[in-house]
């Protein structure tokens, strides 16, 4: 135990870590490793730092290893059954910043196990519930809070109210009364500090239950005591006492969390719960206002001061309680004491500006400011302005004009007052929150947003100096935020200044110039074309690539080169537009991305950097390598090796299909002797064993099969890959992943090749139809049936398919067609899909022996399935080259695999030449009629009878 805990006190030492995650990887094959783990992070025995690691460990193995995608434990059942009668009890003992990730791995638990699998946690936990011994409770609460948050971002279900309302009828009661109680002991305990932050931390949490709890519905049991229970709340909105005062001017402390988690409650109800609330919002909103003009300015207030706008925020949309702000004066008091001091710049801002500037880009920028006075602010005054547009604005303007006054007289001295005017304009300007693809769609049109531009706003980007660097920053992210608010003529002429500001010294300047470049560039018209195009742009490429990957490189410590993902992402988006222009500077550009990828291998550190250097590699080799294969080749090949055999978890998956895209970008079509050498190592079982790797892994060896498939064969590999195959398919997870593999050894091996393997792959997806099948499983297994099929012209065909499937078991063939393949032809979606039906149901009819002489009736009904497919032929759209990049700020960014959008293989269609496929089909009955002496015609009239439309349709087709 103590050489384990050794080992996870290391695995948070950068320096010891890789060598520290192997030896870990080891000791997960050992009996109770879980056990184990808790077992440190519970005992005294352990210095901190181990038992931190220890607990932060467990909550990853637990997320990894609980349950399968099936929801079956993937733990003994003895060693989860402990976990759960063990864990409860544990959190409550353990310091905070423990509990708080065993409260992670509880959520993990919960989500497979709560509340069907795990009974008896609620009742657990009520029987823990002390009246008095904070300690315990707080215990308990968070454990419940763990547990209970899961509801939150869920959508309204019979399962979930189930889940709800078995909660409630065992916590619901005590809970109540907990609060009630906890207030007392608050009260009782006021002059003693070390107790009464202990009973703090209790309201802290319960505001937290209390909002997860009422996340969903206004349980009865807070209705009918919504009195007391607002009392209360208005009670600890108000409460002060100098004991429980943050000793910090930075640091926020229990007051301001408790009241913030107040906060979130009020928002809640004044959104959902209007009739059972409203009765009782006034003095909520008084209160508010109060805190609002007496409370510091302090960073420690920041969260309580955006919580409490919020809330009035909220309330605004009420229009009874709107009206109070429909006047003048009151409008100029609002703008005055609660707007302008949480929207100017603070001291701390700008100490933020200078010393952490790709924090204060984040928090400004991204929408991560949501707890920004700033962002709390402007969201408050967006909502007065869509209640009383023209009071707001014309109110606002006369702030705005002041403070561009009072700059004009001083502009060195008084450069914060230009920076508070132009906030404050962009603020009233826009309508609705700036989109990520174009900014502000909406403004509003008592403003000039050009016009302002113009007069105010573009000196800041041509000045060269003179300007404090904030302005100039505001200038930029002017242009940003109403981007699409100006004419493709006009950004001809704005975007140089933007460019040229990434020539600045200061981090937030250029930062901030590179973001807006890499949006414009992006930017597209209601016709879909680039407001600034490749010939825009390309005679200034190569200086623009090298300046942005001199800003990137400037440090080359791992972790700070990886720091500024924003410089990354305008990497790659103006690769991706120039397209192949980065040609001529291929040697440039090729020795900067060796030269990163080398140095963050080292430590990865920035999910958000290296998926964005990946994806602007993506776009070289996309774009470079058709013309300079063996380049690319030799210099990205070693730094790609290094980071296989080093075992670099995070680029492994992006290295694989950057492997695939240079294979096939090579224009040789064939299968180099490195990549031949590839073949066995990623058929390794270690290598599949991670989920993040397998599309990529299916990918590369998909594109290997499709230029060495003969090759493969020679080497008896085949088997290998059939073995992988089998793996993937029996899972639903991977199912569509062994599809995909399966459907390039049908394309590319000799059916003499696959020959012997096929009654066994059989097996296994009829084993999967009859046992486990799912929606996406019976169509790509359908699809995969026409894509066989369809390959008459290869030695395959639909006899084929009937001669392995009948060796199954006799008769089956009939049986699937029947029940599954006919039927489910009809509800596949995908055009190229539809097609690939098309062409098989076609072929079958035309070169079937099967169907010509055995299937009587199911030629009939072939005949009809192809007719009712061409009622609404497919119709393959024509091929879309724009690409879009992730959402990095999306919650499932970086969960598993990450596609690199950049070289993403577009459908394959094996029938390019069928384009217009009801001439194809007339074409091909037509030649098989003639061919055949007329048979085509004779089975028309014989087994279509019945259904004299279908042959009159038939017909048609037949004469075209």
């Amino acid at each position: 135990m103590q050489s384990l805990a050794t080992t996870l006190e290391a695995s948070l030492d950068p320096a010891q870590n890789k060598k520290a995650e192997i030896a870990l990887r080891e000791e997960q094959r050992k009996a109770n490793f879980s056990l184990h783990l808790l077992q440190i992070a519970a005992s005294d025995e352990y210095n901190p730092t181990a038992r931190l690691a220890s607990a932060l460990y467990f909550k990853n193995y637990i997320r990894r290893n609980w349950t399968d995608e099936d929801g079956n434990y993937k733990l003994p059942e003895n060693e989860a059954g402990a976990i759960k009668r063990e864990l409860i009890g544990l959190m409550i003992r353990v310091p905070a910043n423990i509990q708080y990730q065993l409260g992670d791995a509880v959520g993990v638990i919960a989500d497979s196990d709560f509340w069907r699998r795990w009974d008896t946690l609620v009742d657990d936990l009520v029987s823990r519930l002390t009246p008095d011994n904070a300690q315990t409770n707080n215990g308990v609460l968070q454990v419940a809070h763990s547990i209970f948050k899961r509801w939150r971002p869920l959508y309204r279900s019979d399962e979930l109210f189930t889940e709800i309302n078995h909660v409630l009828g065992k916590f619901g009661e005590p809970f109540v009364q907990l609060l009630g109680t906890t207030d007392q002991l608050i009260e009782k305990n006021a002059n003693d500090k070390a107790i009464l932050s202990k009973y703090m931390s209790t309201m802290n949490l319960m505001t937290k239950l209390l909002y997860d709890l009422c996340v969903q519905d206004l349980p009865p049991i807070f209705e009918d005591n919504i009195q007391s229970l607002t009392t209360l709340l208005h009670k600890y909105l108000v409460y002060d006492n100098s004991l429980l005062h943050s000793d910090s001017d930075n640091e926020a402390g229990l007051l301001e969390f408790v009241k913030s988690g107040i906060f979130e409650v009020l928002v809640l109800y004044a959104q959902k719960y209007e009739d059972a609330f409203g009765p009782f919002v006034e003095q909520f909103i008084g209160s508010s206002w109060n805190l609002l003009t007496t409370i510091g300015l302090d960073t420690k207030n920041d969260i309580l001061v955006s919580k409490a706008l919020q809330f009035l925020t909220a309330v605004t949309r009420m229009s009874q309680h709107a009206r109070a702000f429909n006047s003048e004066d009151t409008m100029s008091q609002v703008i005055e004491r609660v707007v302008l001091p949480n929207l100017s710049l603070r001291e701390s801002d700008m100490e933020m500006f200078e010393d952490e500037p790709i924090e204060f880009i984040r928090r400004d920028l991204e929408g991560s400011d949501s707890d920004t006075r700033r962002r709390a602010a402007t969201d408050f005054l967006q909502q007065l302005l869509a209640q009383f547009q023209k009071l707001v604005t014309d109110v606002v303007l006369r702030y705005v004009n002041h403070y561009l006054s009072d700059y004009s007289k001083n502009p060195s001295a008084n450069w914060k007052s230009k920076d508070t005017a132009v906030y404050l304009f962009s603020a009233i300007a826009a309508k609705g929150s700036v989109t990520a693809s174009q900014g502000v769609k909406s403004i509003n049109e008592l403003v000039n947003v050009l016009d302002f531009f113009q007069t105010n706003v573009a000196k800041d980007l041509v000045s060269d100096s003179h300007v404090e660097p904030i302005l100039k920053v505001d200038a930029v992210k002017y242009l940003y935020v109403f981007r699409s608010q100006i004419m493709r003529q006009q950004w001809r002429d704005a975007f140089p200044l933007v460019v040229k500001q990434l020539g600045s010294s200061d981090y937030v300047v250029y930062t901030y110039a590179a973001i807006a470049v890499e949006r414009v560039l992006a930017l597209t018209d209601v016709s879909k074309q680039p407001v600034i195009s490749q010939a825009d742009v390309q005679p200034l490429s190569a200086q623009l690539l090298q300046h942005l990957f001199q800003l990137i490189e400037m440090n080359p410590d791992p972790a700070k080169l990886q720091e500024n993902e924003f410089l990354m992402r305008c990497v790659m988006r103006v690769l991706i537009v120039i397209r192949d222009g980065v040609v001529p500077v291929t040697d440039t550009i090729l020795a900067h991305f060796i030269k990163v990828t080398q140095i963050i291998s080292a430590n990865p550190a920035n999910p958000r950097f290296y998926y964005y250097h990946f994806e602007a590699l993506g776009a070289f080799v996309r774009f470079a390598a058709p013309l300079q294969p063996e380049k690319l080749e030799n210099g990205l090949y070693p730094v790609f090796g290094s980071i296989l055999q080093n075992d670099v978890q995070e680029f492994v998956p992006y290295v694989f299909q950057l492997f695939a895209a240079l294979l096939e970008a090579n224009p040789s079509g064939n299968l180099t002797a490195y990549y031949t050498s590839l073949v066995q190592p990623i058929l390794s079982q270690e290598l599949w064993a991670s989920k993040g790797n397998i599309p990529a892994l299916v990918r590369l060896l998909s594109s290997l099969i499709t230029r060495g498939a003969a090759q493969i064969a020679e080497n008896n590999q085949l088997q290998s890959i059939l073995a992988i195959f089998q793996c993937l398919i029996t899972t639903r997870a991977n199912e569509i992943q062994g599809f995909e593999l399966l459907e390039s050894i049908v394309a590319h091996f000799a059916p003499t090749a696959i020959d012997a393997y096929f009654v066994t792959v059989l097996q296994l997806l009829f084993t999967r139809l009859q046992a486990s099948k799912t929606d996406a499983f019976t169509s790509r297994f359908v699809r995969l049936y026409h894509f066989i099929s369809a390959r008459v012209d290869s030695g395959l065909g639909a006899d084929w398919f009937i001669n392995h499937a009948n060796r199954v078991q006799e008769g089956i063939y009939v049986q699937l067609y029947l029940s599954i393949i006919l039927p489910d032809t009809q509800k596949l979606v995908r055009p190229l899909d539809r097609k690939i039906a098309v062409i098989s149901l076609c072929k079958t009819l035309t070169h079937s022996v099967a169907f010509a002489e055995k299937y009587k009736k199911g030629w009939g009904y072939t005949c009809e399935a192809l007719l009712k497919l061409l009622e609404n032929p497919p119709i393959l759209a024509s091929t879309d080259d724009t690409i879009v990049d992730h959402d990095v700020d999306d919650m499932s960014f970086g969960v598993g695999f990450t596609q690199l959008q950049t070289i993403k293989r577009p459908a394959r269609d094996y029938w390019p030449e069928v384009t217009d496929v009801k001439s194809w089909v007339g074409r091909q009955l037509q030649d098989a009629n003639s061919r055949q002496g007329g048979k085509i015609s004779t089975f028309a009239k014989e087994r279509v009878s019945q259904s004299p439309q279908a042959l009159q349709a038939l017909s048609m087709y037949m004469s075209r």
